[in-house]
């Protein structure tokens, strides 16, 4: 069971030369011209748009000078898309990294996985997958992933690896039950098989439905839902900061009826600054000072909004290691105001702010991919970034691997409970069921 620490570069390079599949075959002169000139465009966003003109003392133009003799040599495609993403993580910016186009086929491993404090956990399983029916089970805790050591360094580079750059047909766990009984399972990937192209004008634009009925799948798992406890408390999940200025009037139009809002922020990966901006703005009786954006042009002062609604009551957010971006600036924001109580992990400490630039080559047959450049860096009002820091919550506050296997959330009921509202850890395991994403 040999585990190992390893470079993203290097992650990516064992991962593609290890897989194979047609993406792995030798690569067409077609296919390496393409790589190129992926390279080409996505490295000139970054030159023209990164917040950074010096970028952190990196020679850019000899970094992506090095990684075109690097495509030139590549043995197959996916050794060039790895090339690619190693060139944009060696800015260590969590808010710029490379989106290959998407695979032909979609893969779903059948479970999830987190940093709790500062273990990796399994915390959900697929019902029907292969990872159920070879055991694997919320709260055993991943001491290895296809034999890389799994921590707050290193799980969201394995994700991005094996989730975006280059999707496994099966991943091997080490795992350890919570009564610390050690095994190693192999679970399989389901794999749906689609284009590596899309072509979004024959056959009635089937593709670009496909892609319509993709989005809106994506839109109801991200919706806002609610509590309420009489006048006395609301719990307010958020998934993300993607409501409409109309959108976050309605909800600070319930929350204000209450005498407290719980929002729980758990897993919410940002959004919208706007929704930000909004959010903050319904909390405050005044203009409040978020940030510092801190571009290659200039620095500006981000200020919340006035809303015409506004929650005056007792504020408890709820963060975890999942929590990122706008939802740790929300966090920081509340606790530096003292405005109320932040519970939970530390957050993720990604915390920039990007823009998406997509990209696309061919005529009726396209092939998308795409970059996130941060634009601005954000300096909170203490001075401090929140980058590769996160927040430390004012109260730290896990579920242990017993909760998770037995489905419960200690965390959420014991801030109900000092809220004055009575709530098992199992009725608080329910509140806002886990709904797993459409599998085809």
């Amino acid at each position: 069971m040999a585990i190992r620490a390893i470079s993203i570069l290097k992650l990516f390079l064992i991962i593609s030369l290890t897989t194979s599949t047609a993406w792995s075959q030798q690569m067409s002169g077609q296919d390496r011209g393409r790589a190129e000139d992926m390279l080409k465009n996505v490295a000139n966003e970054v030159k023209k748009h990164y917040y950074d003109p010096k970028f952190h003392g990196l020679d850019w133009d000899a970094k992506v000078a090095e990684t075109k003799e690097k495509i030139e040599k590549a043995p197959a495609w996916n050794v060039a898309m790895s090339h690619i993403a190693g060139l944009f993580d060696a800015l260590n910016d969590s808010h710029t990294f490379f989106y290959p186009p998407s695979h032909a086929a979609r893969t779903d491993y059948g479970f999830t996985y987190q940093i709790i404090g500062d273990r990796a956990f399994i915390t959900q399983v697929r019902p029907g997958s292969d990872a159920q029916a070879k055991g694997v089970t919320p709260g055993d805790q991943v001491l290895g992933l296809n034999n890389f050591g799994v921590n707050r360094n290193t799980l969201w580079r394995l994700q991005y690896a094996f989730n975006t750059l280059r999707p496994q047909p099966s991943l091997t766990l080490i795992l350890q039950d919570p009564a610390g009984n050690q095994r190693k399972v192999e679970a399989a990937a389901k794999i749906r098989q689609g284009k590596r192209q899309l072509n979004l004008t024959a056959n009635g634009g089937a593709d670009l439905w496909d892609l319509i009925r993709e989005s809106q799948g994506q839109s109801h798992l991200m919706r806002t839902r609610w509590i309420e406890f009489g006048d006395a408390l609301m719990i307010l999940k958020l998934p993300e900061f993607g409501a409409s200025v109309d959108g976050v009037e309605n909800i600070l139009n319930k929350a204000k009826k209450h005498q407290a809002l719980i929002l729980d922020l758990r897993g919410n990966g940002g959004g919208s600054v706007e929704t930000l901006r909004c959010l903050l703005g319904g909390m405050f009786d005044k203009e409040v000072k978020i940030a510092d954006q801190v571009s290659r042009k200039d620095t500006r002062q981000l200020t919340s909004k006035s809303m015409s609604n506004k929650f005056t009551g007792k504020l408890v957010v709820l963060v975890d290691s999942d929590s990122a971006s706008a939802s740790e600036i929300f966090s920081k924001v509340i606790q530096l105001e003292k405005r109320g109580t932040v519970i939970g992990d530390v957050t993720a400490g990604a915390v920039m702010e990007a823009e998406h630039y997509s990209e696309q080559m061919g005529a009726d047959s396209l092939l998308f991919y795409a970059a996130s450049i941060t634009e601005s860096d954000l300096i909170m009002t203490d001075g401090k970034s929140l980058e590769h820091v996160g927040v430390l919550p004012d109260e730290i506050a896990l579920p242990t691997a017993q909760d998770m296997a037995a489905g419960r959330d200690p965390v959420l009921a014991h801030v109900a409970e000092t809220l004055g509202i009575k709530m098992t850890p199992e009725e608080a395991g329910k509140a806002f069921p886990y709904e797993w994403p459409p599998e085809s």
